[in-house]
């Protein structure tokens, strides 16, 4: 029989995604048999951030203060923002681009079948923001899904209203790739959006 101090562990440790049962086995091993310092500073740093960490009030992004320290510099530029769907997605854009603006993260995007509407992705103050009329350009970053393009649609027709313009980023072929090796979506996508040379 399971210690059930240590099935607990192993039980909690399956929230994370894409851990199942051995994973969250090994990890739960590891850090009781190897590193047990490793694990105290993985309990308090979790609850520090459970605990101190909500939505930036302007761009729903995860920050430990009401203004994310994006939306609080002066530097970037408050008529440029782009829409994505995570806190991720931030960090990924950050680490990658020199984008200069801001941004609104959705935390997730427009799915009927799982009862999330626009209210629920935060849509409604979205669309304040775009009513204010300081926007020149929307940029939506959303995944090149069913739920993501259904999303950049709904967004892209709020901004016409307010005559603000909506650009959406390019998705296609990966660089680097081959073409043998792209699927047939995605290069059917990166030909309709091909653009000047």
């Amino acid at each position: 029989m399971q210690e059930p101090v240590l099935q607990k562990l192993m039980d909690a440790l399956r929230c994370l995604p894409g851990v199942g049962p051995k994973s969250s086995q090994r990890m739960a091993f590891h850090l009781l048999e190897r590193d047990r310092q490793g694990a105290f500073h993985l309990a308090e740093s979790l609850a520090e951030a459970v605990d101190k960490i909500g939505h930036c009030l302007i761009c729903q992004t995860l920050s430990s203060s009401d203004e994310c320290g994006l939306c609080a510099d002066d530097r970037r530029d408050k008529q440029l923002l782009c829409v994505v769907e995570t806190p991720a997605d931030v960090m990924a854009i950050e680490g990658a681009t020199s984008f200069k603006g801001v941004y609104f993260v959705l935390n997730g995007r427009l799915s009927p079948l799982d009862g999330l509407g626009p209210a629920d992705i935060g849509l409604d103050k979205l669309a304040s923001r775009v009513e204010q009329g300081l926007l020149k350009e929307i940029i939506l970053a959303t995944n090149p899904t069913v739920e993501g393009e259904a999303t950049a649609h709904y967004i892209a027709e709020m901004a016409k209203k307010h005559n603000v313009r909506a650009t959406r980023i390019a998705h296609g072929v990966p660089l680097g790739g081959e073409l043998e090796y792209i699927d047939g979506g995605t290069l059917s996508h990166a030909f309709s959006g091909r653009s000047d040379v």
